[in-house]
């Protein structure tokens, strides 16, 4: 099977099934140096494990990481990070009445269609489980981002047809996103949220609905001008993500119904603030790692959502993401065997009636995926001058 590695200088790979003995995760291309801990990936980790609330799936699993290489007396060597996660509440038999049934919604028929077998104990390989190790690196990326002064955070901003007002989605603070279960920034806006979530579920049914993701301190020049847009390989990061199915930036849709004077964002001279203080020499190379100082332009607005020509503008990066209902419900739906036999199936386990609130710590370990990558890869772009 490809495809299970992400990045070209910070590289990402992952391997195992959700009713396996659990997921490694692999990241190569980690700087040395980087003073790293469990205790480092367990915020990100909390946020995405499963049973944390009655908005989640409750299957108990702990997320616990084991580092078991790349890491020597407390920092990052240079050498592959490899990190473990054991499964331990894996309910199998939950999956053996319907192991020849296609699930609607789900990658069962597909997988059967490219390899001919699959694993039917949940979602095998397709299982969101498996982004627990995507998590997992994206806290190291954020780690080295924070040190070049960059901050990703994400939200959910619509459950259903509730929709949150985020005027300055670069003023949402996590503090705000993580004082309700519903994950939304707008307290009165998350009660409503919880209410048709909680409704949802009573229907023995599931909800979509809409994550935004900011990344503030991103410095101009990040990104590639042909294949390698940043505009692309954040929509390919984002779309990987199980259930994710629209992606935009910016302005976003919007833009079909506007003309190029009310779409463009002018030029204008920066706003002066202090820049951000470079990290201590001994703890990183600051050659690498001093924080950009501020752009020698600005825009006035950023309906470009902070890329332009496939290349970090300066302005804050933001994003949207459209995640579908869940597609596991408990309630009978028409399908048919391997055999192509109408028949009926009812999913059982224990599954997400919204997936939006876990979702939210999936984006912003993939925009911070690939906003290390290419800042790694920034450095190689020119001379020093």
């Amino acid at each position: 099977m490809a495809g299970n590695t992400f990045g070209k200088l910070f590289r990402v790979t992952t391997s195992g099934v959700s009713h396996g003995p659990g997921y490694l995760c692999i990241i190569d291309g980690c700087p040395a140096g980087l003073e790293l801990s469990v205790e480092d990936l367990l915020p990100d980790l909390r946020r995405r494990r499963p049973g944390q609330s009655k908005l989640t799936t409750q299957r108990d699993e702990s997320d616990t990481p084991e580092i078991w290489s790349g890491v020597f007396e407390g920092k990052t060597d240079g050498t592959p990070i490899g990190i473990l996660f054991r499964n331990s509440d894996q309910r199998s038999g939950d999956y053996g009445d319907i192991k020849d049934k296609y699930r609607p919604g789900h990658a069962d028929f597909t997988f059967d269609a490219k390899y001919g077998f699959r694993d039917y104990r949940g979602g095998g390989r397709s299982s969101a489980r498996e982004t627990v190790s995507r998590v997992a690196a994206g806290a190291v990326a954020k780690k080295i981002l924070a040190l070049a002064g960059i901050r990703v955070l994400g939200y959910v901003k619509q459950v259903g047809d509730v929709i949150a007002d985020v005027p300055d989605p670069t003023a949402v603070t996590l503090e705000q996103v993580e004082a309700t279960p519903a994950r939304c920034p707008v307290p009165d806006t998350a009660a409503k949220m919880i209410a048709l979530i909680d409704s949802v579920r009573m229907d023995r049914d599931s909800i979509g609905g809409v994550c935004e993701l900011v990344a503030t301190g991103v410095p101009p020049g990040l990104g590639e001008p042909v294949f390698d847009k940043l505009k692309a390989d954040l929509g390919k990061a984002l779309l990987s993500l199980p259930a994710v199915l629209g992606f935009e930036y910016g302005a976003g849709f919007a833009v079909a119904n506007m003309r190029g004077s009310a779409n463009n964002d002018v030029f204008v001279p920066p706003e002066p603030h202090e820049s951000p203080v470079a990290p201590d020499a001994a703890d990183c190379n600051t050659a690498v790692w001093e924080p950009h100082h501020e752009a020698p332009v600005r825009t006035e607005s950023n309906r470009h959502g902070g890329m332009l020509g496939g290349i970090s503008s300066g302005m804050p990066i933001v994003c949207r993401v459209a995640v579908k209902p869940t597609s596991s419900i408990p309630r009978a739906q028409r399908t048919v065997t391997r055999a192509g036999e109408p028949t009926e199936i009812l999913v059982k386990g224990r599954h997400d009636p919204c997936l939006l609130p876990r979702f939210v710590p999936m984006g912003e370990a993939m925009i911070a995926l690939v906003l290390v990558d290419h800042l790694l890869r920034s450095r190689a772009s020119r001379l020093p001058g």
